[in-house]
């Protein structure tokens, strides 16, 4: 059976509230909607939600400290978001091709990102990115929302090859906004690609709350394009897994796009540089840690007895690794010298690029040696 939400007033009445399997203080829930995409999910699968949601965790507060220490030029953080992540990217397929935005990094640890793959980009390192073929992600995308228009081009070609594998489009709130996610939109729905679009609300753009630029349900905008969806509990892992499940089975199936909006909150700021404290009250901060995603999962577990302290001791273990490693990527890591950036902008020297480097060269005398040397 497949879950197929209507597009008149009683798809807007299913939209008011997002569909939730495990409540915040960790009790299951049942759901016509999603049950028979969760009924297979038993205490082992539960345990790796949790360890890889520990380890998307762990992984995010090392990148922060990291950029506050200056081995980083920005990081994304992703706290309070690792359920949809994690448990979206662990229902899909491994040959299934995802498109990820600069937060997703808990995606990335699902595909078997190695612990340098998360820092060396965000340092701009030469060479820095993973090997797109092997991980089946496509490079962290930037620019917002353009990683729908090459998830809808990637299914597309999937169907000229009468191959059964689906893209997957990863983006926020915000990027809704953005025309490349509507044109995406348009040309999944038009050609039937298999694609799901995975809207995770935060709630915030940089410093605008959702409700400026959505005064109804994000997911109710899809079946305007005449695309089923699904709002969804973002801190639910077990609903993210379900609802992933059925939007993978329908693309798969021949049935077309899918769009689920997570509704999620972005607990720390948008990144690095930027001070959420300006434009957020704590009290709305408090109330959403109150839906932390891992604690409600830990809260089942441990009413289901499979929760233990030397489970916890192995996930802390495997999360320590990670980051070592990870932190040892990035302070071992040896930067090309900052002229190097013009080495290969052109086949053949010519006197404009001479001037060019002469130029970049008089502003790093600038800094002296004042700096340890590093430029």
């Amino acid at each position: 059976m497949t879950y197929t939400p209507t597009t008149d007033a009683e798809h807007r009445s299913d939209l008011d509230e997002p569909v939730q399997l495990l409540t915040p203080a960790g009790e299951r829930r049942r759901d016509p909607r999603l049950d028979e995409w969760a009924d297979d999910l038993d205490l082992d699968a539960l345990r790796g939600l949790y360890r890889d949601m520990t380890l998307a965790r762990r992984v995010d507060a090392e990148g922060v400290a990291l950029q506050r220490q200056g081995q980083l030029g920005l990081w994304a953080p992703a706290q309070g978001q690792e359920a949809i992540q994690v448990a979206s990217a662990r229902a899909c397929r491994a040959d299934d091709f995802l498109f990820p935005s600069y937060r997703e990094h808990g995606v990335l640890l699902v595909r078997g990102a190695a612990p340098a793959d998360l820092v060396l980009s965000w340092r701009g390192e030469v060479a820095s990115t993973y090997d797109p073929a092997e991980l089946r992600v496509a490079p962290p995308q930037i620019i917002i929302g353009a990683q729908t228009l090459h998830a809808v081009g990637y299914a597309m070609g999937i169907q000229r090859d009468g191959a059964d594998q689906v893209a997957v489009a990863y983006f926020g709130d915000g990027a809704t906004s953005q025309g490349d996610v509507n044109e995406a939109m348009v040309f999944a729905a038009s050609f039937s690609a298999p694609v799901v679009f995975v809207c995770s609300n935060n709630h915030w753009a940089i410093s605008e709350p959702v409700t400026v630029q959505a005064a109804h349900p994000i997911a109710g905008r899809a079946p305007g394009f005449g695309i089923p969806s699904m709002r969804v509990d973002g801190n639910d892992a077990i609903a993210c897994t379900a609802a992933m499940r059925w939007a993978l089975d329908h693309a798969r199936s021949g049935g077309g796009p899918v769009f689920l909006e997570a509704v999620t909150y972005r607990m720390g700021p948008h990144t690095t540089s930027d001070d959420p404290s300006r434009y957020r009250s704590n009290d709305e901060v408090d109330r959403w840690r109150a839906k932390d995603p891992l604690a409600r999962l830990e809260a089942l577990l441990r009413a289901e007895g499979a929760f233990d302290d030397a489970f916890r001791a192995d996930v802390d273990a495997d999360a320590l690794s990670y980051t070592t490693q990870m932190r040892s990527a990035a302070i071992d890591a040896v930067s090309a010298p900052p002229l190097s950036v013009l080495d290969h902008v052109y086949a053949e020297p010519h006197s404009g690029l001479d001037e060019q480097r002469r130029r970049f060269s008089a502003y790093l005398d600038g800094f002296g040696d004042d700096e340890g040397g590093a430029r």
